[in-house]
């Protein structure tokens, strides 16, 4: 079976509009810590627009450009590469309002469908193996570009893996990478450096999990094959939040819901449902199931969802219904400071968080 996942870079102008849209919701929560928040952005060249609304109890003080700016920098949007964040013309049509925010936050407040998935085993971070090896390129990849070999190039780029899965383990069959560079980097520079960086990583996956076979030597890899990149971000395409859903959830293996998470407060069903229905996903496969599909569906103002559907191979434990009703998942343990950082593409990889944990008994599967 061959498989296939991508990534992009926090640079890329998609993921900019999602860090954007989630830096404004960690800003409403030093405001209100149940604030409520419905935030889209678009970027396009020199120009970033934003809609939605803001419901805080204290007064949201904090000036927009500065919260733009800040996520910029992070980013790596500066003059050498290309892109000034200071630049941007800054058109905000964000309501906000002074109140409870309570009366949207305390209820479901829209009807959504959820998914979660899990499988495989700890090695993978109970992720699909390519969408689990796409996402450890692309942190190689920005670890590289702070401070390794690639320091000062990016901030935008993209990756493709595919992969060929058998019962012989993960054959990495090719690598694609599109990477924004310096005008002064050749492209020979570019390219070594970037074989560098991906070699090591994979040498440390196939340290840890053997199942991963071909040799380094034996991928194909491309690399910015249409040429030199130099005017990317916002100048090389538009942005908007919500438009990297297959990889912020799981590869093109497993289906979507409904929704997009960044912008939204840590309360909204679209969120915390997705995140609820990877834990409940995560806690079948410790208890025995070898891969599992949670999906959820919610109605507005019902609090339990009108259903919830287990699909899995093999057995293992299923939360009751009303373990999903929102009153409860929305205790699960979200932390809106960390939103930002999650919109880089670390919802459902970064196993540190509450929803894809493991638990200290580990896998029942395992062992």
């Amino acid at each position: 079976m061959i498989r296939y996942a991508e990534a992009v870079l926090a640079g890329h102008p998609d993921k900019f509009a999602d860090q954007i849209a989630d830096r404004i919701l960690e800003e409403a929560y030093s405001f209100d810590d149940e604030a409520y928040a419905q935030v889209e952005v678009g970027v396009w060249s020199d120009s970033i627009w934003l809609s939605g609304g803001v419901t805080t109890r204290r007064p949201f003080t904090t000036p927009i450009r500065d919260l733009i700016v800040e996520v910029g920098r992070a980013i790596g949007y500066t003059p050498a590469n290309h892109i000034d964040v200071e630049r941007y013309r800054i058109d905000s049509h964000i309501c906000f309002l002074r109140g409870d925010p309570r009366q949207w936050t305390n209820t479901v407040n829209d009807q959504s469908i959820c998914i979660g998935w899990a499988g495989y085993d700890a090695l993978t971070h109970l992720l699909p193996p390519e969408q689990f090896l796409v996402h450890a390129f692309r942190r190689a990849l920005v670890a590289a570009l702070r401070e390794g070999p690639l320091a000062g190039e990016g901030p935008d780029g993209k990756l493709m893996v595919r992969v060929r899965e058998d019962a012989g383990g993960f054959a990495l069959e090719q690598v694609l990478c599109t990477l924004q560079h310096r005008k002064t980097t050749s492209l020979m520079t570019l390219m070594e450096c970037l074989g560098e960086v991906l070699s090591v990583a994979y040498a440390a996956l196939q340290k840890q999990d053997v199942r991963w076979v071909r040799s380094w030597a034996d991928i194909d890899l491309l690399m910015n094959p249409n040429g030199p990149l130099v005017q990317a971000g916002s100048d090389g395409d538009n942005g908007q939040t919500g438009r990297k859903l297959v990889m912020d959830f799981y590869g093109p293996r497993v289906p979507l819901g409904g929704g997009a998470i960044s912008g939204k407060d840590v309360a909204h069903i679209d969120r915390v449902g997705a995140y609820a229905a990877r834990r409940a996903a995560i806690d079948a496969v410790c208890s025995g199931a070898r891969t599992c599909m949670v999906t959820l569906v919610y109605g507005p103002n019902i609090d339990e969802p009108l259903d919830v559907c287990y699909v899995m191979d093999g057995r293992g434990t299923r939360w009751p219904k009303p373990s999903f009703g929102h009153a409860k998942i929305r205790k699960l343990g979200v932390d809106p400071r960390r939103a930002c950082r999650m919109a880089a593409g670390d919802h459902f990889v970064d196993s540190s968080l509450p929803w894809n944990n493991i638990p200290a008994g580990g896998l029942s599967s395992l062992g």
